[in-house]
């Protein structure tokens, strides 16, 4: 996670307030739910949505989100586990969608087993959103003309790919921040790289349902 500063900054890019519905995809450890269900309160809702492509890790993560929904004061979280596209049958209409350090995944194997693209998935979000909701992206940067393809060996992928493919499923990008940038990032290695992990040069879009 990042440090509070930063933490307060990327809630009020990603416009969570009292009272939102948010949908949290592919949670990880619960941090980002856990904030969510915290920021919304207890007229909120947060669904903490783990993908049926990754249900079988070692790590459990739905059960793993099912216990965190069991917490005391958690009452506002839902832990659900659907096909990336089958997504708005798991779910309400949100307010909120929010995607960190997953969108790459998009264009990788693993997550396309199950016959999802990232332009299928992005549609799936435009039909949930709410009008006016945001879709909230951040992510590893690749280098510039890289596109789509360190995805699947890096980890990273090309800002201005993801600006297409989403403004392709209808969205309008309504804003985007420097807030994680690292000028000092090679982009040419793997995220993981000791070298670079928890330090990659990282980009944060805000797009908007119209």
């Amino acid at each position: 996670m990042y440090d509070t500063t930063k933490l307060s900054e990327l809630l009020r890019f990603a416009r969570v307030d009292t009272g939102s519905t948010v949908i949290d995809v592919y949670p990880g450890d619960g941090d980002w739910t856990r904030l969510f269900s915290d920021t919304v309160g207890p007229k909120g809702r947060v669904y903490s949505f783990v993908p049926a492509e990754v249900a079988h890790f070692k790590n459990d993560p739905l059960g793993s989100m099912q216990t965190l929904a069991k917490e005391p004061g958690r009452e506002n979280v839902e832990a659900v586990c659907a096909d990336l596209t089958a997504m708005p049958q798991a779910t309400q209409p949100a307010d909120v969608l929010w995607l960190h350090l997953f969108y790459h995944d998009l264009h990788t194997t693993l997550m396309q087993a199950r016959g999802a693209t990232a332009a299928d998935f992005n549609r799936a979000v435009f039909e949930q959103l709410k009008p006016g909701g945001s879709y909230v992206i951040i992510d590893h940067a690749a280098a510039i003309g890289a596109g789509t393809s360190d995805a699947q060996s890096l980890h990273r992928i090309e800002s201005a790919s993801v600006r297409e493919e989403v403004e392709a499923a209808g969205f309008v990008l309504d804003a985007e921040s420097t807030l994680l940038a690292n000028k000092d990032d090679p982009h040419s290695i793997k995220v993981f790289d000791p070298a670079i992990k928890g330090k990659t040069d990282r980009f944060a879009y805000r797009f908007v349902k119209p």
